[in-house]
């Protein structure tokens, strides 16, 4: 029986889009929320699928806290690009991951699976 794991974690990141097809869109920035759903198929013998903390700590070290994402991607920052990006970098720790979501604000986000 398998199990998901969830960690959830804020960041600061500002960022317009290139090439969107509506009036330009000015800089701005957001309190980018990320949840990640990690497949756990079996528990250790302290019964976890995988440490929260762990990778918690792991995220920190890979968003891009208080940095303005053009500066640091090589494609227009939109949600969903942001979702594919951060799905691919947990994928080379924890190959299980099942999908991530990204919100930009409490009402818009976007999802990326496999």
């Amino acid at each position: 029986m398998p199990w998901t794991v969830i960690v959830k974690r804020e960041f600061q990141a500002a960022h317009f889009l290139t090439d969107y097809h509506g009036a330009p869109e000015p800089l701005h920035g957001h309190t980018w929320k990320v949840e990640v759903y990690i497949r756990a198929d079996s528990l250790d013998a302290g019964g976890m699928g995988f440490d929260f903390v762990e990778i918690d700590r792991f995220l920190k070290e890979i968003l891009p806290d208080y940095t303005l994402l053009n500066d640091i991607f090589d494609f227009s920052p939109s949600a969903e690009n942001v979702a594919r990006w951060l799905y691919h970098k947990v994928k080379e720790k924890y190959p299980t991951v099942q999908k991530v979501v990204i919100w930009e604000t409490q009402h818009c986000g976007a999802e990326y699976w496999e």
